[in-house]
């Protein structure tokens, strides 16, 4: 009787071992932004399966989940995006600083505006927002929003411009020296009139930047710095600019999102992708930094002494807050009339 008792508690708890590492994990993610690599690992180190599904801007993927009944476990929004989502209370408090990996974590990026002391984020990716130039085509300064707004003659008619609103809008004023998120109307007028000036000079509104220039469709293109590296090695003659007049930083992070069916496998994900090596195979795949310390040791020296990933001394990048509702309206109204 003894043994077949100890045998049966021994049968559940290998039971109930195995109900807790097994299950499920939905993730919502950017798309060409996830390694099999990684997502295989975690599958094999916690007997989870991982589903994915994609999307192509924070705004795609902040009204599906607002819709509710997504099914997704895991999203991966953009700073401001975090920040919009943690306001409406869309997200779970999963406090990553009581994870074990939290300590890899770059301190500079801790106390970040969008969720000071990280309650509910982590880095997934960090980067820029930029243009890049093809100097076998123009031979000039390319570090100025002028190549974007004032284009020179060989790259007029040249030019694809994201597709991005407030990217766009960002760059106008900083080229203006005007602040971001400004409410002034004459800086406004300003940035309406810049812009319109602009437009006959540029060729394409697109965010596949990649494709655009890997075809020579264009010479020079607004890009994210990731995306830049991967353009240089398809068309050496590549050069990702730091304007003089600042650059913005952009930073996707790994959230959770409020009432997941899978919180305990997902608060697992976001503890191990604070992993050095775990981070690592994120930015091999994806080609930006990861906010982790000692990742470098796992990446190509190619790769994170590029120009595009290591920047210049003195660089540093704009983190923008989400602007007012009033200065959105004005800006779509802009973005509106500019778009025709």
């Amino acid at each position: 009787m003894l043994k077949s008792t100890w045998l049966a508690i021994a049968a559940f708890a290998l039971s109930a071992s195995s109900a807790l590492a097994a299950g499920e994990l939905h993730i919502y993610n950017w798309g060409e932004y996830t390694n099999p690599k990684l997502i295989e690992k975690f599958e094999k180190t916690y007997d989870v399966k991982v589903t994915l599904d994609f999307y192509d801007s924070n705004e795609t993927m902040m009204s599906k989940v607002r819709a509710g009944g997504s099914g997704f476990d895991i999203v991966v929004p953009s700073d401001y995006a975090v920040a919009i989502m943690i306001e409406a209370g869309m997200l779970e408090k999963t406090e990553p600083a009581s994870m074990a990996n939290f300590k890899n974590m770059d301190p500079a990026i801790v106390d970040i505006y969008f969720d000071k002391g990280r309650h509910y984020s982590v880095p997934w990716q960090l980067g820029l927002t930029s243009f890049v130039v093809d100097t076998a085509v123009y031979k000039g300064d390319v570090n100025s929003y002028s190549i974007l707004f004032d284009p020179p003659a060989e790259l007029k008619g040249r030019v694809n411009m994201l597709d991005d609103m407030t990217a766009i809008m960002h760059a106008a004023e900083r080229y203006l020296g005007f602040p971001r998120c400004t409410s002034d109307k004459a800086q406004l007028k300003a940035v309406n009139e810049l812009l319109n000036k602009a437009k006959p000079s540029w060729r394409t509104f697109s965010y596949d930047s990649l494709q655009l220039l890997a075809a020579k469709d264009v010479d020079a293109a607004m890009i994210w710095n990731g995306a830049a590296f991967r353009a240089r090695a398809q068309r050496n003659s590549l050069v990702f600019a730091y304007p003089k007049e600042g650059i913005e930083g952009f930073m996707d992070n790994v959230v959770i999102l409020k009432g997941a069916a899978n919180i305990e496998n997902a608060k697992l994900f976001q503890n191990f992708i604070m992993d050095p090596e775990n981070a690592a195979l994120i930015s091999d795949f994806a080609k930006y930094n990861n906010g982790i310390v000692g990742s470098d040791k796992y990446l190509a020296q190619d790769f994170s002494g590029a120009p595009e990933i290591k920047r210049p001394e003195g660089v540093t990048p704009e983190y923008v807050a989400p602007c007012p509702s009033e200065v959105v309206t004005m800006y779509n109204k802009i973005w509106t009339n500019l778009r025709k």
